[in-house]
C-alpha cells in the first residue's frame, strides 16, 4: 500500500482501453470502479448520469477506493477532483481498480 495512486491525474494515456472506454461510456467504467470496492454496479451506474448527483457519488467511490489502497486524501479533495476534472478522475480511479478482485456486495 503506498500513499499515492499508481497513476497521476493527467495518465490518461497510461492505459488507453481505460480511456477509451471512460469517455464514449463512463457509465460502464464508474460501474466498474464502484464494483471493486463492493458498491452496486448497476446502480452507480446509472447514479453517475444525474446531474449534481455524480460528483457526490464520484467522490464516495473515490473515497473508498483511496481507504482500499491505503492512498492518503479527503473527501473535499475528492469532491473537488470529481468537480473539476471528472473524467480524469473516472480513469484515474479504474487505472488504480484494475486488477482488483471485486468485493462482494453484502445482501441480507
Amino acid at each position: 500500500m503506498s500513499g499515492e495512486f499508481q497513476h497521476g491525474l493527467c495518465g490518461c494515456f497510461d492505459n488507453f482501453g481505460i480511456c477509451i472506454i471512460s469517455w464514449f461510456v463512463p457509465c460502464y467504467q464508474f460501474g466498474k470502479n464502484a464494483e471493486a470496492v463492493g458498491e452496486s454496479c448497476l446502480l452507480c451506474g446509472l447514479g453517475i448520469m444525474l446531474p449534481v448527483v455524480d460528483v457526490f457519488l464520484g467522490a464516495i467511490i473515490r473515497g473508498k477506493i483511496r481507504e482500499s489502497k491505503g492512498i492518503q486524501g479527503s473527501f473535499i479533495g475528492d469532491l473537488l477532483m470529481w468537480c473539476c476534472c471528472p473524467f480524469c478522475a473516472l480513469v484515474q480511479e479504474g487505472q488504480e481498480v484494475q486488477g482488483m478482485t471485486p468485493q462482494s456486495i453484502a445482501r441480507q
